[in-house]
């Protein structure tokens, strides 16, 4: 009579790792306190929240925008190339800190889509919060050439310029809007959809 603990036929299989959850392939993992890059590359706490962390970053871009509104529009976009600069790097030794190219926590990104996508709208709340909602869109949707900078060019130069390249759809169907509205509402009296950032 056989034994069946000694047959292997009836032994228990070993049970299999859990899965890992759903969502979570880009959550980076890493050891030791983040350095002032990795902070940077996360925008100070938005990069660390547990939900829509990418959310939160275009959230925390807001700010920055208002800062920036009363620049010349040279000068404010000699800021956003020179941002852009900054957070890739940043992107690269954050990506190297989480083990993760393209970590979740990274956000800086969103910071530079956002300020690409609002180059040419004067400050205003209703602006702003369009801008944020068209570029939400483009940087989820991720038309030509954002997604090839997302699927090919695997670099903190790739990370950021994807969304930079969903700020510049969005730009562009946000002026669309604007236009519409002038069309259509008119620009008497003054009104979110008629100013400009001066040249």
């Amino acid at each position: 009579m056989s034994d069946p603990q000694r047959n292997p036929s009836t032994v228990a299989p070993a049970p299999s790792p859990l899965p890992r959850p759903a969502g979570d392939s880009k959550r980076g993992r890493a050891e030791g306190p983040p350095d002032g890059w990795t902070l940077l590359a996360a925008w100070g706490p938005c990069g660390y929240v547990p939900v829509a962390p990418g959310t939160a970053g275009t959230l925390g871009a807001i700010p920055l925008f208002w800062l920036l509104r009363d620049l010349p529009l040279p000068v404010y976009l000699l800021t956003t190339v020179a941002f852009i600069a900054l957070a890739s790097h940043a992107s690269q030794r954050a990506g190297r800190y989480w083990k993760v190219v393209d970590a979740s926590q990274i956000v800086v990104d969103e910071v530079a889509g956002y300020l690409v996508t609002m180059a040419f709208v004067p400050w205003s709340w209703p602006a702003a919060l369009a801008g944020f909602a068209l570029f939400r869109l483009f940087d989820v949707v991720k038309p030509w050439p954002a997604c090839y900078f997302d699927r090919k060019v695997k670099n903190g130069f790739g990370v950021v310029m994807d969304d930079v390249m969903a700020g510049v759809w969005s730009a562009a169907v946000l002026e669309l809007l604007l236009v519409g509205l002038r069309l259509w509402r008119g620009c008497e009296g003054v009104h979110w959809w008629c100013g400009r950032l001066a040249p």
